[in-house]
């Protein structure tokens, strides 16, 4: 924009009417770059514009002054620019650390092993953003085999924080000590309506949480899964890909209140080499530039095989941003769990 504002200028030696290429440079610099390009910019136009006062002959007449002092201005209106922009920046990016650290503190990064079990998790927020979400996830060995969540909360900022807490919370507790996956929702189903007795009457009405609660047996070799309103898990053998759908859809968690019975969890065998693939609707609802929602049982069909949870999740997250192919409006939750052939037993 610079140089086509000063060749336009060079090309009129009396009227110039490049200046306005030159003014606008100068702003777009200051709202695109860094300070140090921005003053570059700046100080660019200036020289420019006095090169042709100098040229035309303007230099010591008022009118050459009054373009010298126009073209100051509008560089120091990029340089004003700039440093809101940057301020701006700033302070969002402030708010994201604050949130990726809350998060980090609410939501702690699940054991590397459990037993012959290998566990990968990550969790992005949403790009367009600077809202802390209400996906969560939480691996746990129990008396009763490894236990697993992974859940999604009505809503974002501080309330589905709020949620989160209480959810992983009540989870650790009653993974413990509740004797199946039925038992388990419902400790959190009573945990959730109680949180939310105190809440407004749009969130005790219309609040709930998609989850999905799983169980690997001590052996390992089969996992439960009990899948409330969540997206379906998949199963990855080798180089294909199984989507483990519930044989009885169950309502989400915070619902109870509609008398609907919970569904008893579906079973499934867990082979040595597979890798168990859990995700929030931030992959699923992820949609390409045609409009069309991401299938990860098509995308990750013959990507395989997947010798490490981490594989996976890594694969995964960079088809997702591959396929969305801009800012995401959904926090993205991935948990993968891997069954080895060596390891300690399971307790």
């Amino acid at each position: 924009m610079v140089v086509i504002g000063a060749v336009f200028n060079l090309l009129s030696p009396r009227y110039y009417w490049g200046d306005y290429m030159l003014g606008a440079a100068v702003v777009v610099a200051g709202a695109l770059l860094s300070r140090r390009h921005t003053i570059a910019v700046a100080v660019a136009i200036v020289l420019v514009q006095l090169a042709l006062l100098v040229k035309d002959g303007w230099l010591g007449h008022a009118v050459g002054a009054l373009s010298l002092i126009a073209a100051v201005f509008t560089a120091l209106v990029g340089l004003g620019v700039n440093q809101v922009v940057t301020g701006h920046s700033r302070r969002l990016q402030a708010a994201r650390s604050v949130a990726e650290a809350v998060q980090r503190a609410v939501l702690p990064t699940p054991p590397a092993r459990v037993g012959p079990l290998a566990v990968a998790a990550v969790y992005r927020t949403a790009q367009t953003e600077a809202l802390i979400g209400g996906d969560a996830y939480a691996v746990q060995a129990t008396p009763f085999g490894t236990r697993l969540l992974i859940a999604d909360v009505r809503g974002k900022g501080l309330d589905a924080v709020g949620t989160v807490a209480v959810l992983l919370g009540t989870f650790r507790d009653a993974a413990e000590q509740a004797p199946d996956l039925v038992l388990l929702a419902e400790h959190l189903e009573r945990a959730l309506v109680r949180e939310a007795s105190s809440r407004e009457e749009v969130v005790r009405m219309e609040g709930f949480v998609t989850a999905v609660l799983g169980e690997i047996t001590l052996g390992a070799d089969r996992v439960r899964l009990l899948n409330c309103g969540h997206p379906s898990p998949f199963l990855l053998q080798g180089d294909t890909v199984s989507c483990l759908d519930p044989g009885e859809p169950s309502l989400p968690l915070g619902m109870s209140h509609l008398g609907v019975p919970r569904a008893r969890p579906d079973e499934w065998p867990f082979p040595i080499g597979s890798t168990l693939l859990l995700v929030t609707d931030g992959v699923t609802e992820a949609r390409g530039r045609t409009g069309t929602f991401y299938d990860p049982a098509r995308r990750l069909a013959g990507r395989g095989p997947f010798r490490q949870p981490e594989e996976a999740v890594e694969v995964l997250v960079r088809d997702v941003e591959r396929w969305a192919g801009g800012p995401r409006d959904d926090d993205m939750a991935i948990l993968a769990i891997t069954r080895r052939a060596d390891g300690p037993a399971a307790p």
